[in-house]
């Protein structure tokens, strides 16, 4: 026999009213299941640790012979291989131009304070580079830019070899921030003393000054703003980053730019301009150099790689304008102070260098 409708729903009701906790609940329950689900609550997802260039825990680094062990990159050669032209002892690859080792302590400002990192550099490396033609020909006629010349430079594979481990012991001493990683990278390079080599080379039957490797200026600890832009810019590349080489050809002057938001760039092309022949603050392009140089002219814009940007406030660009309007004479509250304070954190000097 067939239940009149009405009685049908009277029932229901009554179900309803006599289970309204219970149904409640559920509906309580599900609603947050759904949350975590859609907003990645930590039970029910876990982010997988990883070391500074982005390797897993437990795993070999694509940069040989690097295994991830709890937060540092380690060698393990035994484990992760060698690259070629590299033999292997014990966990370490050693290359023919390790000969004559040197130990470098390395200045950087970190958070305000000086430190110290310790690299060995080696004397056969750099005698290799230096016996490397510095000339560039074409067959077909073409002449080489100065594009060609930087690459050739930065790229020397021998070279790489031994400017990795300097990029790993900067991952290892930043391993979950990128922006920190980039930040000693600059100091490294920002705190080695300016300066010309003592050398000459032949180059088309004249005399001109003598042009450094990355390494040469590592070694040296020393060197004119295009080489020391060359170290950083392969340093930051290494790492991930975007980077440029702007070159002011009327103030003859070359520094670098790393990938940035737009607004916060240098010229709105991307990239944010770093001096490299003294410590200063990302973004800081109001410097004036010894004569009362200023960069005035259009850069030269030279690709190096793409990869990631610096991230949206973080407080170097509103130090950077800070310090322009204190070199304008604009009115900026205790500048005297705070002048001071930026001094310290970023070891800034009072002079900087164009070529």
């Amino acid at each position: 026999m067939k239940m009149p409708s009405k009685l049908k729903k009277e029932r229901v009701i009554s179900f309803l009213r006599r289970h309204e906790f219970s149904i409640s609940l559920a509906c309580f329950l599900i609603f947050l299941v759904l949350i975590a689900i859609f907003f990645g609550s930590p039970i029910v997802t876990e982010k997988l640790q990883t070391c500074g260039d982005g390797t897993f825990y437990n795993i070999c680094s694509v940069a040989k012979p690097y295994y991830c062990a709890e937060g540092s990159l380690i060698e393990k050669a035994s484990v992760c291989g060698c690259l070629e032209s590299t033999e292997r002892i014990g966990d370490s690859c050693i290359t023919d131009l390790q000969a004559e080792p040197k130990s470098l302590a390395l200045k950087y400002i970190f958070d305000g304070e000086e430190k110290t990192l310790n690299f060995t550099v080696y004397r056969g490396l750099v005698s290799h580079l230096s016996e490397l033609s510095r000339v560039i020909s074409y067959t077909n006629g073409e002449k080489p830019i100065r594009a060609d010349f930087i690459f050739k430079k930065i790229n020397e594979e021998e070279q790489r070899k031994l400017l990795l481990p300097l990029v790993i012991k900067i991952q290892n001493l930043a391993p979950n921030d990128k922006v920190e990683q980039a930040r000693i990278a600059i100091s490294l390079v920002q705190n080695l003393q300016y300066g010309f080599s003592n050398k000459t080379e032949n180059f088309f039957g004249n005399k001109v000054n003598y042009s450094r490797y990355p390494y040469e200026v590592l070694y040296e600890s020393q060197g004119i703003c295009g080489e020391k832009s060359e170290l950083l810019a392969f340093l930051l590349r290494e790492i991930g980053y975007g980077v440029v080489l702007f070159y002011n050809q009327e103030e003859n002057h070359e520094s670098l730019g790393i990938k940035c938001p737009v607004e916060e760039s240098y010229r709105g092309t991307g990239y944010c301009f770093v001096e490299t022949t003294g410590p200063s603050i990302i973004t800081d392009d109001s410097i004036e150099y010894f004569g009362g140089i200023k960069l005035e002219s259009e850069p030269e814009i030279i690709f190096i790689s793409d990869g990631e940007s610096l991230p949206e406030n973080i407080p170097e660009y509103k130090d950077a304008e800070t310090m322009k309007r204190i070199r304008q004479g604009k009115f900026v509250l205790f500048a005297s102070s705070k002048l001071e304070d930026l001094k310290k954190k970023y070891g800034l000097v009072e002079v900087y260098y164009p070529d």
